[in-house]
Order: structure tokens, then C-alpha cells, then sequence
């Protein structure tokens, strides 16, 4: 790993959110660096998928340890940049303004990064049933009658028994079962137990007041990407921020080597 640091220079470090686990993390590494990091390590002896976003310090620096941060976060030794200084690792999300929210970076676990900017969300799409993935505070998988702006509101506005403050998650493919969740095919969609997964949209469907069931209540932090359907959602009943996950067409153009590793590590 290559890391790009002028010991000569005062360098403001980055803070950075992650979502799988949750974590609210400085360091003196790019994202890219970063990212390679939290996936491989230095020696490349671990692998694990990273999902986290930048923040703007400066929207946050309030609420920052600053003279921890200033402490902590200072090159090595050997004047290789600090990699690491966590500063939370509860309710990180919560804490964090969606204003305050920069871009989203997906690692896959042999260390590329791809950057996803904020997009307009075009509004959401009338379906029957939508497939979400929560990534942060909670993880389970979910079907609902919710589109993602109705979801998060249901989520977060506190009128349910069960809320969050502020939600992080991805709309994931549903193809045909949508329409059909009894018969159509569902050779290409690579969930574990789709047969659970038809029946918990049929119960979706044959149950008017309910809005949506939990198909899986815990994440395995290993995300498919070629499922995702739309993109990344952030928000709580005030806000929400969009990812726009990148169509087939830039993935194998722009994007081509970080898409050609997640599908070479097991995310075809």
C-alpha cells in the first residue's frame, strides 16, 4: 500500500462514517487509502467489505473531540500516516447532520474503492413491494409497501414502536417476484432462501394493513452489489440523501477494474 503523506505539511485528517459495523473513525488516509485499509489491511492478510462515507469536518467540529483527534491522529514513527483513531463506535450515525454527509465509498474486499457522489433522488417509483437492506443502526432485510422515501419517514419519525433516529440502507432487486412472487423465476437473484422471500411478499400482498416483514434480521456485511437496484439512502424524517449506484454501462466503462474485482470476489 502506497500512502501519500508530506511530513512537512499540517494536514487537517478526515473523518470518516462507517456503516458495516458502524464507526466514527479519523485518519490521515485518502478514502481510497482508507478503504484499502479497512479491507485488507497492510499485509493483505485480511479481507472484508467496507461501506462508509466521508464527513465534512467542518460541519461537525462541535461535536468532534478535537484535542483527542489532534493527539492521536499524527504520522507513526516511521512517518507512515496514522491510519485509524476511532472516536465512536455507538450511535455514530445518529450523531452525524445528513447535511454534514460527503460521498459514499464501496470497498470491496480485496481493497478497491469506487466513490459515489450524492445524487437528486428522481422520486420514487409506484411498486407493490420494495426489497431493502439496512445497513446502519440496524440490519435486517426487509420487504415493504413503502417507497424509499415513505420508509424512511415510517423508520425514523418516531410514530412506530419500533424507530430509529436516522437510517441507512440500499433498495435491492426484486425483478419479476414483484409482480408474481409465486411463480416467476428467480434463477438470477442470488438471496439465500428465496422461497422465504416469496413467502414473505405473499403475506405482504394478502395483508392490507401490513406494510412491510423482515426477511432476514441480520446482515452478513457482505453486500451483493449487482443486486442493488437504485442506490444508497441516508435521511431521518427531516432529510435524506441519495447515492445513485452506477448503471451497468458505467460500471464496465468507468468503473471496470473495482467492478471486475467485485465480481471476481464473489459478488457475481
Amino acid at each position: 500500500m502506497i500512502f501519500n503523506l508530506n511530513p512537512n505539511k499540517t494536514m487537517k485528517p478526515k473523518i470518516y462514517l462507517n456503516l458495516t459495523p458502524e464507526a466514527l473513525i479519523a485518519s490521515m488516509l485518502s478514502p481510497e487509502e482508507f478503504g484499502s485499509y479497512m479491507a485488507v489491511g497492510t499485509q493483505k492478510r485480511t479481507h472484508g467489505q467496507v461501506i462508509f462515507l466521508e464527513v465534512d469536518f467542518d460541519a461537525i467540529q462541535d461535536i468532534l473531540p478535537l484535542e483527542y483527534i489532534k493527539e492521536k491522529c499524527v504520522p507513526q514513527e516511521d512517518n507512515r500516516p496514522k491510519s485509524t483513531v476511532y472516536l465512536s463506535i455507538y450511535r455514530a450515525l445518529e450523531s452525524i447532520p445528513v447535511s454534514a454527509l460527503k460521498s459514499l465509498y464501496l470497498t470491496t474486499d480485496d481493497g478497491r474503492t469506487m466513490e459515489i457522489k450524492k445524487g437528486d433522488y428522481p422520486g420514487d417509483i409506484a411498486s407493490s413491494a420494495h426489497l431493502y437492506q439496512e445497513l446502519c443502526p440496524v440490519t435486517p432485510r426487509i420487504v415493504s409497501k413503502l417507497a424509499p422515501v415513505k420508509f424512511i419517514d415510517y423508520m425514523t419519525k418516531g410514530t412506530e414502536k419500533v424507530n430509529v433516529p436516522k437510517l441507512a440502507f440500499v433498495e435491492l432487486n426484486l425483478n419479476g417476484l414483484v409482480d408474481d412472487c409465486e411463480n416467476a423465476p428467480a434463477h438470477n437473484l442470488p438471496y439465500q432462501n428465496v422461497d422465504h422471500l416469496r413467502d414473505c411478499l405473499k403475506i405482504l400482498n394478502e395483508e392490507p394493513g401490513k406494510v412491510q416483514k423482515t426477511i432476514m434480521r441480520f446482515f452478513s456485511r457482505d453486500l451483493l452489489y449487482r443486486t442493488v437496484k437504485n442506490g444508497f439512502f441516508i435521511g431521518d424524517s427531516n432529510e435524506m440523501v441519495y447515492y445513485p449506484f452506477p448503471s451497468e454501462e458505467e460500471l464496465n466503462d468507468k468503473y471496470y477494474a473495482w467492478w471486475r474485482s467485485a465480481k471476481a470476489i464473489g459478488f457475481n
